[in-house]
């Protein structure tokens, strides 16, 4: 079995890099941008190479899924480039291309507000996909760079099944049947992914948590069991929007971006604007255990719980990742 997280975006070291070892994590695939432009993005492309240059033995590039395989083969975790917003193209569509070339494998159409591309979930108007965002999108199809709907509104995410002619990824988020975030999915965008060959990945990022911070591993794969009823077990996998060491300033800049001179508290509030505390059974890549141990007592069976931790994203990688 190959264990695969498809999201964090933790403030990375050696510790961390030792601890996805530890929890025999075959795949991650990082965040290296929230609203960086393309020249800063290429920056954080070459702190990501120095990384693999000190640690060889611990993590290296993943592109294919191929290098899934080699990682677990060779007790190293295969790393994965994506962009929470489509801010690294700029207004240029042959930035598509050249940002697959460097590693970059999911990109979000939109983060919490209207793009370019589409709309955000924070939006009080829904439009839908853009002119620009059809162009991209089919350009995204062309190369193998897979859209992302995780912080999306409805309709744009919906758009955005139809348009791409690959299926798409909603790489971190949870259904709202069991918590009503703004960033959670409902049933129709669930089972429009289902039906189109999509893949959905679970959030332990607490404010998409039902009791946040004191939700229950129970209570969390149970949810799990019941969206692979709604959407089909093949179609889920994990993505824990795992933000690891992060200061507290970085959510300002994950909110915030240079967009407005306000802090935009999103999904805290003005009392709780940091980070919030992970659940017990869930502080860092060693607890994937965790999760496996709970879907099987939620009621799974070993091979549906052998897909959601990676093998579902492992075959969506290896039809996802390169070009048409």
């Amino acid at each position: 079995m190959h264990r695969i997280d498809n999201l964090q975006y933790a403030n990375w070291s050696e510790k961390i890099f030792r601890q996805m070892r530890e929890g025999n994590v075959d795949a991650v695939h990082v965040t290296i941008t929230y609203h960086e432009n393309f020249r800063e993005t290429v920056a954080n492309v070459e702190k990501w190479n120095r990384w693999f240059e000190r640690f060889p033995e611990l993590i290296f590039q993943g592109r294919t899924g191929e290098d899934v395989r080699r990682a677990k083969k060779e007790g190293r975790t295969a790393i994965f480039f994506g962009f929470q917003n489509p801010s690294p193209i700029e207004d240029d569509i042959g930035l598509v291309e050249i940002c697959h070339t460097l590693g970059a494998r999911f990109m979000q159409l939109t983060y919490n507000n209207q793009s370019l591309l589409a709309t955000g979930c924070y939006e009080a108007e829904d439009t839908g996909i853009t002119r620009m965002g059809k162009q991209v999108i089919k350009e995204m199809n062309r190369v193998g760079l897979v859209i992302d709907m995780s912080h999306s509104a409805e309709r744009s995410t919906l758009e955005a099944m139809e348009v791409s002619e690959r299926p798409i990824a909603i790489t971190h988020a949870n259904p709202s049947f069991w918590h009503k975030a703004l960033r959670n999915k409902s049933d129709d965008v669930l089972k429009a992914l289902g039906q189109s060959g999509g893949m959905l990945g679970f959030s332990i990022y607490p404010h998409h948590l039902k009791d946040g911070s004191k939700c229950t591993l129970e209570s969390f794969c149970g949810m799990i069991a019941k969206t692979a009823e709604l959407m089909g077990v093949e179609n889920i996998g994990i993505g824990t929007d795992l933000c690891q060491d992060q200061p507290d300033s970085i959510v300002e800049w994950m909110r915030v971006g240079r967009w407005t001179k306000e802090i935009d508290y999103g999904e805290g509030s003005a009392s709780n604007a940091g980070f919030p505390p992970m659940p017990t059974w869930f502080n860092d890549n060693r607890d994937f255990g965790n999760i496996e141990k709970g879907l099987l007592a939620a009621g799974l069976s070993d091979s549906e719980v052998a897909g959601i931790m990676g093998e579902n994203w492992l075959k969506f990688y290896d039809k996802s990742f390169g070009p048409v």
